[in-house]
């Protein structure tokens, strides 16, 4: 194979490279979804929204209807608001409810929506009610942690 052969491939070779890089950075920003999805606009109110951010995903049952738009806080409940964006192929009762997940144990987190039993729909600016917060996995060892020492505590004082 004679120089400008080997350029050649040697070219593509790294071109390949290039676009394999762009592709896996799209993926891992959550920007793979290429087109104007048509959908509707909802929100949900938490206590407290962990490391939940915009782009993340919108799952019912494992699938993914949708994308969180935005996090804003509401500053007469200091509440975290999460603005979602549902695909409009999939409608969920009125009475559902959204609570913060986590991808294994120390995944992304992502909104899950357990459908409701209600006749009407949830409509286009509507707001779930009934609402779960992220479960915090620092809140949960400190707990474990005073929990332990409290016990220790409570053992060394009642032996005499």
């Amino acid at each position: 194979m004679n120089k400008r052969g080997i350029e050649t491939l040697v070219g593509l070779f790294v071109l390949l490279g290039l676009g394999g890089v762009v592709f896996l950075a799209l993926k891992a920003a959550n920007l793979t979804t290429v087109g104007a999805q048509q959908g509707y606009t909802v929100t949900a109110k938490f206590d407290n929204i962990g490391g939940l951010k915009p782009r993340s995903a919108v799952r019912s049952a494992g699938v993914t209807v949708g994308r969180v738009k935005s996090i804003s806080l509401d500053t007469q409940t200091f509440q975290g608001v999460v603005t979602m964006e549902i695909d409009g192929t999939v409608q969920f009762p009125k009475d559902s409810s959204a609570k913060i997940l986590t991808a294994g144990l120390l995944g992304d987190q992502y909104i899950g929506i357990e459908p409701g039993s209600a006749d009407e729909n949830l409509a286009a600016g509507g707001r779930f009610s009934m609402t779960q917060s992220a479960v915090v996995l620092e809140n949960l060892i400190g707990q474990l942690v005073t929990g332990k020492a409290g016990e220790a505590a409570g053992d060394a004082g009642g032996k005499k």
